[in-house]
C-alpha cells in the first residue's frame, strides 16, 4: 500500500471518532440517537480528505501518519469541546477549517522552504514583535496576571503560538551557519565545555529574551517553552550536553531570581507548591485551579466516570473545574476516560513526536534537520507544559494542548507547524 493510501485509510478512525463522540453525547443528553451525528462525521471526513487530496498532489512521499494522528487529536477535541458547551464547539469547528486552509497555504507557497533561511533575522524580528504585543496598550489583554492575547475589534489571537514558529525558523538557520564554529571553538572550563564567547552571544540573548517574557508579558509556560526549545535545537547542532547543562543553569538562576522579585511568578510558584493552602485557595487566581483539578483527576481513577460525566458546574452556575475547554480540558479528559484514556491521549503525542524527530533524522540537510528537530521539540514542549501544569508536575501555565483545548490560534499556528513538518519529510523521503 502506497503512502498515500495509508494516510487516507488512516483518517476513517478520526471520522469515526466524531461520529461515536457526537452520538455518545447526544445519548448522555437526551438518551437519543441523532442521525446528526453521523452528518457531522462525514463533514469532518470530507474535510480532511480534501487537505488529503492536497497532500496527494503537492507532497507524495511525505510522512503518511502525521496528518491522521493530528486529525485524530482534533476530532477527539472537538467532541470534547462540544461536551462542555456546543457554542464554543462550534467556534472550534470553524478554526478547525481555517486551519486547514492556512495548512494547505503553507504547503503550496512553501514548496522551497530552505528560502525562509534567507530571511531568518527577519522572522526573528517578527517573531519578537509579536512576543511584545500583548503589552502594547489598547490592544493588548491580560488573563491571571499574564499578558497573552491581543485584541483588534471582535478578534483576539495569542501571538506566542505564531511567535514559537518563527523563533525555531531563527534558530535552525543560525545554528546551521555557526555548528561548526561552535563545536570547533569550544574550551573546557571547570570540567564542561564552553561555547566560544564570541558565538556565545546568542544564547545569551535567547536567555535574557525568556526572561524578559517572564517579566514583561508574565508567561512562565511560554518562557519555559521557547528556552527549551533552543536548547533542544543547540545539542542537536552540536552534540555538546555540556552547552545545554549551561543554558539550564542560566535559565534556573535566572528564574530564582525573577521568582523572589516579581509577584505574579512568585504567586504561580506558591501556588503550585501549597494547591491546598486556604489561603491561595480562596485568593482570587491562587491555587483553586491547580487543586480543583487534582481532585478531578482522582476521581476518574483507571477507567473514568464515564464520558460526559464530569461536574463541571454546581446547580447555582458556579464553576467547579475553571476553564474547562481550555487550560484544564485534560483534567476533564481524565476525569471521565480515567487513566487510560489520558493514558491513550498522550500516546497519540508522542507517536506524533516520534514521527517528527524521524524525519528530522531523514533529512538530507542541516537546516531541514534542526528545523524539524526543532517544530518537534517546541510541539512536545507545549504538551509537557500544560499536562505538568495540570498534574501538578510544573506550575501551571495558560498554554492551550495542542489540536485539543479550544482556541484559534493554537489550532491555526500548529496546523501551519505540521505542514512545515511534512515538507521537510516530503524533501527526506523523495528518491534521490
Amino acid at each position: 500500500m502506497s503512502a498515500r493510501n495509508r494516510e487516507l485509510l488512516g483518517l476513517v478512525p478520526a471520522s469515526l471518532l466524531v461520529t461515536a463522540g457526537f452520538a455518545a453525547v447526544f445519548i448522555q443528553r437526551q438518551e437519543v440517537l441523532s442521525d446528526v451525528s453521523l452528518t457531522y462525521g462525514a463533514i469532518f471526513l470530507g474535510l480532511c480528505v480534501a487537505a488529503h487530496m492536497i497532500l496527494r498532489l503537492t507532497l507524495p512521499y511525505a510522512d503518511p501518519y502525521l496528518f491522521p494522528l493530528v486529525a485524530l487529536l482534533a476530532s477527539f477535541g472537538i467532541v470534547m469541546i462540544y461536551r462542555i458547551d456546543e457554542t464554543l464547539a462550534r467556534e472550534q469547528a470553524q478554526w478547525f477549517v481555517v486551519g486547514l486552509a492556512f495548512f494547505a497555504l503553507t504547503i503550496v507557497f512553501l514548496r522551497d522552504y530552505r528560502k525562509l533561511e534567507r530571511y531568518k533575522y527577519t522572522i526573528a524580528a517578527a517573531g519578537i514583535v509579536l512576543l511584545m504585543l500583548p503589552r502594547v496598550p489598547g490592544i493588548g489583554q491580560q488573563v491571571n496576571g499574564a499578558y497573552l492575547g491581543v485584541g483588534i475589534g471582535s478578534i483576539s489571537f495569542q501571538p506566542a503560538e505564531f511567535a514559537k514558529i518563527a523563533i525555531v525558523v531563527f534558530l535552525a538557520s543560525y545554528l546551521r551557519d555557526t555548528r561548526q564554529v561552535l563545536v570547533i571553538g569550544a574550551r573546557r572550563f571547570l570540567g564542561l565545555t564552553i561555547p566560544p564567547l564570541k558565538h556565545f552571544g546568542p544564547l545569551l540573548v535567547v536567555w535574557g529574551a525568556a526572561m524578559l517574557m517572564l517579566v514583561f508579558i508574565r508567561d512562565l509556560g511560554s518562557s519555559l517553552m521557547f528556552f527549551a526549545a533552543f536548547l533542544a535545537l543547540l545539542y542537536v547542532a552540536t552534540n555538546r550536553l555540556s552547552f545545554v547543562l549551561v543554558g539550564a543553569t542560566l535559565f534556573g538562576l535566572g528564574a530564582w531570581f525573577l521568582t523572589s522579585s516579581v509577584g505574579h511568578v512568585n504567586d504561580r510558584i506558591q501556588a503550585w507548591l501549597h494547591p491546598f493552602d486556604e489561603k491561595l485557595y480562596e485568593a482570587p487566581g491562587g491555587s483553586y485551579q491547580v487543586a480543583q483539578s487534582l481532585f478531578a483527576q482522582a476521581d476518574g481513577g483507571m477507567f473514568g466516570t464515564g464520558f460526559g460525566q464530569a461536574l463541571l458546574k454546581l446547580p447555582s452556575g458556579a464553576s467547579i473545574l475553571p476553564a474547562p475547554h481550555t487550560d484544564l480540558i485534560y483534567a476533564v479528559t481524565t476525569n471521565e476516560l480515567g487513566l487510560a484514556g489520558a493514558c491513550a491521549l498522550l500516546l497519540i503525542y508522542l507517536l506524533i513526536c516520534e514521527r517528527g524527530f524521524k524525519t528530522a533524522m531523514l533529512a538530507r540537510d542541516s537546516f531541514s534537520t534542526l528545523l524539524a528537530a526543532g517544530l518537534t521539540s517546541v510541539f512536545a514542549l507545549q504538551v509537557f507544559v500544560i499536562v505538568g501544569g495540570v498534574t501538578k508536575t510544573i506550575p501551571l501555565t495558560g498554554v492551550t494542548l495542542p489540536f485539543v483545548s479550544y482556541g484559534g490560534s493554537s489550532i491555526v499556528a500548529n496546523f501551519v507547524l505540521l505542514a512545515l513538518l511534512l515538507l521537510v519529510s516530503d524533501r527526506a523521503r523523495r528518491p534521490a
